[in-house]
């Protein structure tokens, strides 16, 4: 069910710093259009960390009624109390999502029974189909391969996405849990490469500008049509990479913007991509057919 590209979905924001629902909805549109196999709202690109629960909730319910299930929506649920991640994994469950994404508890830094019980609490307060999320660079906690497999004994724990972009990393995974649990990629530029591992997929932020092209990558990774695949994966690999220039989900809403798909608001402590930087994800945007 959750396979192939799944865009991070990023939260249009209108110039008084609210939800624009009209624009969330115009982009769901646009990636089912494309061909984006499943859409996750309100992850780490989707400025998660600075939406209140009310607004948190609202996104993830639009999302859901714009989708009419015709993809699968994945929920960003995670937070580091396990009580407000049972809250919001359960309140995600009652408006329809489909499954929930969850990123490790964050600046407490839990030990690795912590996180086993973390999450092992989650899943059985709540049946939703679960995907763990490990991204230590940003939270400041490593969901380790040992933790994942016992976590994988967990039947609605479904998936892991791997964000670390750390290759043997992801090949250890696969191998301790392949079985059990799907293997998604959290980076876009080791995502075709994770594909051919194995993984079923990558939730990705490359998606957000060039949802076509990624669908189409990811849908010839698992063909096993690896010239298609490649040949996509180099028109876009300058993507993958510029859209980390600053923190995301900064650079992506630039280039939203820019393409005219959303408005350019973040709310603080983001800040408007970089002056000096902005020629360099033209020049990508440009090559991988943006613009």
């Amino acid at each position: 069910m959750f396979q192939g590209s799944m865009v991070a979905l990023v939260t249009p924001m209108q110039d008084d710093g609210t939800l624009d629902e009209v624009r969330l909805r115009e982009l769901v549109e646009w990636h089912l259009s494309e061909g984006t196999d499943a859409i996750v709202a309100v992850g780490t690109t989707g400025e998660s960390a600075t939406l209140n629960e009310t607004e948190h909730l609202r996104a993830i319910q639009i999302v859901v009624e714009q989708v009419r299930e015709r993809a699968p929506v994945i929920a960003g649920t995670g937070a580091n109390a396990t009580s407000e991640a049972i809250a919001l994994t359960t309140a995600a469950a009652e408006l329809g999502a489909d499954a929930a994404l969850l990123v490790t508890p964050y600046y407490n830094k839990p030990t690795q029974e912590g996180l086993f019980q973390h999450y092992r609490a989650i899943a059985q307060a709540c049946p939703l189909p679960q995907i763990l999320y490990n991204v230590p660079g940003r939270t400041g906690c490593d969901l380790q391969p040992a933790t994942i497999e016992r976590l994988a004994a967990i039947p609605n724990i479904i998936g892991v996405k791997e964000a670390t972009g750390n290759i043997t990393r992801a090949e250890e995974i696969l191998a301790r849990c392949g079985g059990r649990m799907d293997v998604y990629a959290g980076d876009d530029a080791s995502a075709l490469a994770l594909m051919l591992l194995g993984a079923k997929g990558v939730i990705s932020v490359t998606a957000n500008v060039a949802p076509g092209d990624m669908a189409r990558m990811c849908r010839a990774a698992r063909e096993g049509d690896l010239a298609t695949a490649r040949t996509l994966n180099d028109k876009l690999l300058p993507l993958h990479v510029d859209l980390f220039l600053e923190s995301n989900p900064i650079p992506v809403k630039w280039a939203l913007a820019e393409m005219g798909r959303i408005g350019p608001m973040l709310r603080l402590p983001l800040t408007p991509l970089s002056e000096s930087l902005r020629p360099q994800l033209l020049a990508s945007m440009r090559q991988a057919g943006c613009l």
